[in-house]
C-alpha cells in the first residue's frame, strides 16, 4: 500500500526509492518503534513503555506503519480490558530486518560504545554471528567499494 501526502498524485512521487522510503521511514522513532516489535513487543503499552516515548507520537508513527504496509494490526482484549489493537510485522516489515541490521552493524563500528555492541546478531540454524553485505548473484560477497549505483531515468 503505498503511501501519498494529501493532494499528491503517484506521478508527484519522488522518483528514488530512498526518498519514497524515508516518507515512511524517515522519523527517528519509527525504526525504534520496529526494533521493539523484532524483539516481540507488540502491544501499545509495552512498545511505549520500552521506548519512553510519547502516546500521540507513537500513535502517530504506528498509524504511518500500519497505512504504509509494514505493520498489520490484530484485536486482542485482556480480561476487564476494552478490546485493543497490537501490532505485527507484514512481510515489508519484515523485511526491514536487513535495514535495521545494518544500521546497527553502522553504529557498532562507528558510533561504538565502550561497553561494545547491545545485540548480536547470530544465524537460527548455528548459532553463528551474521553481518549484513552486498552479495551478488553467484552468492559472493561484494565489499561497498566494488558497488556501482547506476541511475535510471
Amino acid at each position: 500500500m503505498a503511501v501519498h501526502r494529501k493532494g499528491s498524485s503517484p506521478a508527484d512521487e519522488p522518483a528514488c526509492s530512498i526518498e519514497r522510503s524515508l516518507q515512511v521511514l524517515g522519523e527517528r522513532w519509527t525504526f525504534l518503534i520496529l526494533r521493539e516489535i523484532f524483539r516481540g513487543r507488540h502491544k501499545f503499552a509495552e512498545i511505549r513503555d520500552a521506548l519512553g516515548v510519547a502516546p500521540n507520537l507513537l500513535s502517530a508513527r504506528l498509524k504511518t506503519l500500519v497505512d504504509a504496509g509494514v505493520l498489520r494490526t490484530l484485536s486482542y482484549r485482556e480480561p476487564g480490558s476494552r478490546q485493543r489493537e497490537s501490532y505485527h510485522l507484514t512481510k515489508a516489515g519484515a523485511d526491514l530486518q536487513l535495514v535495521l541490521g545494518a544500521l546497527q552493524q553502522w553504529g557498532d563500528v562507528h558510533r561504538a560504545r565502550p561497553a561494545g555492541p547491545s545485540t548480536l546478531r547470530r544465524a537460527r540454524s548455528t548459532g553463528e554471528p551474521v553481518r549484513v553485505a552486498f552479495v551478488d548473484s553467484a552468492g559472493r560477497e561484494v565489499s561497498g567499494a566494488d558497488v556501482l549505483l547506476d541511475v535510471l531515468p
